[in-house]
């Protein structure tokens, strides 16, 4: 089973990997190609080298193919070119030429080939976690997510353009050399190679290490980059709880921990390379050292012999790269898991039979009961039903599950089968297109969020190309328009990041009028008026009641008088409804709501 699992992990990371290469396949087709024209310059350029000293001014007969010996004849033979040696040396010019070229040619395809995969790649990466499910969102911390996003993708990157477009000119140099080797002298062609099936080796040795320390040092830069995206998005309230000093010393705890990562990973290259390097210099020395003797014993000719020291320097290159390709596989093997976790979640998805339903009728919560993963369960058989037109207001301590509602509405969270049905019109939430339901369901969440935008660039955010006037009619049904016209850039305000600039008020009338441009049949305020005062809270709400009379609204909140106007009341208590009613049938029946309620109007809160 788990050589199957290995094989089916490999195939979605081949599968994976060739879907990213979309639109850049061409380019390092190309590269490849450059590479291997070039790696043949390089082979090209000793040979004519031994041809010009034992063959032109040696004058040893030539064992050379016929092509060769018929371009020689042309120019009148050896023993004419060992007067016109400039021919000789104008041909090393031609083929440096060609390798040249081919190198430019490599370089800048190669170049535009990786930079097109990563655009790819981030493209396809970001555009399937904005379809990837809340709850998706909740268990993975976003710095991590950032930094699958950015590191991982780079190291997929180098992976692919250096080492994979290299192995072409690798397999060129490395079996061009041992063959032109093995024709001169087969006996020093093996004292050559000798020390390269020890890299190879050694390499893999290596690979599982560098591997393992790889993925310990990615996982926790994950940590780090969440520790930061955190203190930096929180720092308000780091600076109002004066912990400055404990983030920093927490910080810095971790970076010296990953910083020692790095160092150990670093260490453990350092070993490889450096005995990499030991067996490469052991393998130039016996190539001189053999070569030498074999040349003073006549069994090697002086040309035959500089050629051979060429090849043997030539083979370092490409053995050692080898072993680098094979450490480096480690790396991008890791990235490309981290990466494919997030592109195997499943996205959301609607049946084949999801339908645009009314969203102007009635809501209905049918015995549903849900719990969040690994959590007990929250919501216990709730059931009631909001009237098309009307408003719900809805009353609960903290964890009593009145969010939780409002997620399940919106598809936020899947209600599991088993648990209950909610209806809209008539129809399944199921059923129902997830993207047409949310064009359709206005929601101010409890904490509202604002982009590092203006003021009017976030209220427009669902359509960028909307005029002035009807973001100024929105922010005026929210109470926001005056207090926007006295700042001096008005609503080309910037709000800073999570509109720290703004108010805790100020944020909420933002949200709420970003919400209002949409005009959704449904309208939900999950506790959306709690940072602003009870007049503004009435105006806000005699201003909804003006403009949207037709919306079905739901209102939670834990001040009764933005409840008390809503046509139906609903207190939750434990995940369940506890009382059901209008404000004065409420506030009279002797439960919670009217606790809350005598507790509110003793306070100074106007009872209505």
């Amino acid at each position: 089973m788990k050589k199957n699992s290995n094989k089916q992990e490999k195939r979605y990371r081949s599968r994976l990997l060739w879907r990213f290469l979309k639109g850049s396949k061409a380019l390092f087709a190309l590269s490849i190609f450059s590479t291997a024209v070039s790696a043949l310059a390089d082979m090209l350029s000793p040979q004519i080298v031994r041809v010009a000293v034992d063959n032109v001014i040696g004058g040893r007969p030539a064992e050379l193919p016929g092509p060769v010996l018929a371009l020689a004849e042309r120019f009148g033979g050896f023993a004419a070119l060992r007067d016109k040696l400039w021919i000789m040396a104008l041909a090393v010019l031609l083929v440096a030429l060609v390798q040249v070229t081919a190198q430019y040619v490599f370089r800048v395809t190669n170049t535009k080939a990786s930079e097109t995969l990563v655009k790819t790649m981030r493209d396809s990466l970001y555009g399937h976690i904005e379809r990837l499910p809340f709850s998706w969102h909740v268990k993975n911390r976003t710095g991590d997510i950032i930094q699958r996003c950015t590191s991982d993708i780079e190291t997929m990157r180098r992976f692919v353009s250096e080492q994979m477009t290299s192995i072409f000119r690798l397999v060129i140099l490395l079996g061009l050399s041992v063959g032109f080797m093995l024709s001169m002298d087969p006996l020093l062609a093996l004292i050559a190679i000798i020390p390269a099936p020890a890299v190879i080796v050694y390499s893999f040795y290596f690979n599982r290490k560098i591997g393992a320390a790889f993925l310990d040092c990615d996982e926790n830069e994950g940590k780090l980059s969440a520790m930061a995206q955190e203190n930096l998005t929180g720092v308000r309230v780091v600076r109002a709880f004066g912990r400055e000093r404990y983030e920093r010393d927490r910080f810095v705890d971790h970076n010296e921990y990953y910083t020692g990562l790095w160092v150990r990973l670093a260490r453990t290259m350092s070993s490889y390379w450096s005995s990499a390097d030991v067996l490469s210099g052991l393998q130039i020395l016996l190539v001189v050292v053999f070569g030498a003797v074999f040349c003073i014993r006549g069994r090697l000719q002086p040309g035959e012999y500089i050629v051979f020291i060429s090849y043997a320097s030539m083979m370092i290159w490409p053995v050692r790269a080898l072993g680098r390709m094979i450490s480096e596989m480690s790396k991008a093997g890791v990235s490309i898991d981290r990466v494919a976790y997030i592109m195997a979640a499943q996205e959301e998805q609607d049946p084949p039979d999801a339908v645009e339903a009314d969203m102007g009728g009635d809501i209905e919560f049918d015995h549903v009961s849900f719990a969040y993963e690994g959590c007990p369960e929250i919501l216990h058989d709730i059931s009631f039903t909001l009237k098309a037109g009307t408003t719900l207001g809805i009353l609960g301590g903290t964890g009593s599950g009145k969010s939780t509602l409002m997620f399940l509405l919106d598809k936020l969270y899947e209600l599991p089968e088993g648990c209950g049905e909610i209806r809209i019109g008539g129809v399944s939430l199921s059923k129902i297109k997830t993207e047409y339901l949310r064009r359709n369901v206005g929601i101010v969440l409890q904490e509202p969020y604002l982009f590092s935008r203006t003021i009017a660039e976030n209220i427009r955010i669902t359509d960028a190309a909307m005029d002035l006037e009807r973001v100024r009619e929105a922010a005026r049904a929210a109470c926001l328009d005056e207090t926007v016209e006295s700042f001096a850039k008005g609503y080309d305000t910037f709000v800073g990041e999570r509109g720290v600039t703004l108010s805790g008020g100020q944020k909420q009338r933002a949200a709420i009028a970003r919400m209002l441009t949409q005009n959704t049949p449904i309208m939900i305020f999950d506790d959306s008026l709690s940072a602003v005062d009870t007049e503004t809270d009435a105006k806000i709400r005699a201003a909804l009641e003006k403009r949207f009379g037709s919306a079905s609204i739901i209102l939670i909140s834990h001040r009764i008088t933005t409840l008390s106007k809503a046509d139906k009341i609903l207190v939750l208590d434990g995940g369940r409804i506890v009382e059901e009613g209008t404000h004065e049938e409420l506030k009279e029946a002797g439960g919670i709501y009217q606790q809350i309620y005598e507790i509110q109007s003793g306070a100074g809160e106007e009872a209505i």
